[in-house]
């Protein structure tokens, strides 16, 4: 059984923004990534209170069940909630998204696995050394869009309302999570990111920068990002699960 992870962290302001609002939260049990949003600039909070919320009610080396960590983005949604006046509506109310996976333990089948979590429009993939794949889906405008078939991906890419979500922590007093159990796989190494890596490279680009097997992957990716251009913030998490060796 897995016992333990490696995981490379960085986050970057990008080469526009002025504030970096992405925060993250990588100790296990926890891998997430937070891109805020909202008026007054309070994206940044909402994305640290969030993430420090998560901390607190999933620390270190807890073994949570599904149903807890599904409490816990509750409460962190709740504790995004309280920063907005209750007579704020649309873009001057703080949320933000919150993406990533949980190691859990499920009593049912007497197993750990991994919770894929996600709410906006931030991203988790799979990555065997060969392909990568896209876990969450958007929760976003174009999203819908494209589902519809009204949209191709090429107009995805550039279309207006292409950073208009549709789901945040903080946006509404209750929080619907998309979320996903999958088996501890030792071949199996997961990217979270915000949406600052994914809108200046595509996947393709990004699966050549993991198979280079670089020493410090969220590192490479963040720079490449912001080398092509770094419009947003840009946060990055590359979780490897380690097998113990007897």
């Amino acid at each position: 059984m897995t016992s333990r992870v490696e995981v490379s962290a960085r986050s970057d302001t990008g080469a526009v923004r002025q504030i970096n609002e992405d925060s993250y939260l990588a100790q296990d049990p926890v891998f997430v990534v937070a891109d805020g949003m909202g008026g007054h600039a309070r994206g940044d909070a909402a994305s640290r209170t969030a993430i420090e919320s998560l901390a607190r009610t999933l620390p270190a080396g807890s073994t949570p069940t599904p149903e807890e960590v599904i409490t816990a983005i509750d409460e962190a949604n709740a504790a995004v909630r309280a920063l907005s006046d209750a007579e704020e509506t649309g873009a001057a109310v703080a949320g933000t998204t919150l993406t990533g996976v949980v190691r859990v333990r499920v009593p049912e089948r007497a197993a750990e696995e991994w919770m894929v979590v996600n709410v906006g429009d931030s991203r988790v993939y799979a990555w065997d050394e060969r392909e990568l794949r896209q876990l969450t889906s958007d929760h976003s405008a174009v999203q819908e869009l494209l589902d519809a078939g009204l949209i191709t991906a090429e107009q995805a890419a550039v279309h207006p309302e292409r950073n208009v979500i549709t789901r945040a922590l903080g946006a509404e007093d209750f929080v619907d999570t998309d979320s996903e159990l999958l088996p501890l796989d030792d071949g199996r190494t997961f990217l979270v990111c915000s949406d600052g890596l994914t809108r200046e490279l595509s996947d393709e680009t990004i699966a050549e920068l993991l198979a280079g097997d670089p020493a410090d992957p969220a590192a490479v990716l963040v720079e490449a990002a912001v080398a092509a251009g770094g419009h947003d913030n840009v946060t990055v998490l590359v979780v490897r699960p380690v097998a113990d060796r007897p």
